[in-house]
């Protein structure tokens, strides 16, 4: 069943969202790759090819409906950053801008009575808790080492220990069936 035209020229235009995110989290992660936190860097380079994963899944998606893909241009991304907290910050605004984003595509599907748009961008729901959580996580952690000594050698290690998102409480366990 095709989609409504609006609908495919939305989903375009998060398609190139998407691919921003991509190339906001290559530019951070290059700020740390600069700053020798080689496990902050991984992280935004991981990040990176999520976003990306993020818009062929879009690309799919409007292939799938008999959508045409019209891949916008995409404006380069913030590439100076005064230090870490300033870094993590701009993630974290850019995951709650995408979740307006998404937000705003579900309202659209649903007006546009699309249930497979709607279901499809259920993941994206979900993904966007995960995106913030993991991000309003890491930046409390910057901002907590922010004065201590080595202070963000400690944020190297929680990066390394948790990839960079919040430890599972065991709520969130029991959640997802333990």
């Amino acid at each position: 069943m095709p989609s409504s035209d609006k609908l495919v020229d939305a989903f375009n235009a998060q398609l190139g969202r998407e691919l921003g995110a991509s190339h906001l989290y290559i530019a951070i992660a290059t700020f740390f790759d600069g700053e020798a936190l080689p496990r902050l860097a991984t992280f935004f380079y991981r990040q990176a090819a999520e976003e990306r994963d993020h818009a062929m899944k879009f690309v799919k998606f409007i292939v799938d409906v008999d959508g045409k893909v019209a891949i916008p241009a995409v404006g380069a991304p913030k590439a100076e950053f005064k230090g870490a907290e300033e870094a993590v910050a701009t993630a974290l605004e850019s995951e709650r801008a995408v979740s307006r984003n998404i937000f705003d595509l579900v309202e659209l599907a649903r007006q546009e009575n699309d249930y497979f748009a709607q279901r499809f961008l259920d993941w994206f729901v979900n993904e966007q808790r995960e995106e913030e959580a993991t991000m309003a996580g890491l930046l409390q952690v910057v901002r907590r080492a922010s004065g201590v000594p080595q202070g963000l050698f400690h944020v190297e290690q929680y990066v390394a220990r948790t990839g960079g998102g919040p430890l599972e409480s065991p709520a969130a366990t029991e959640e997802h069936g333990g």
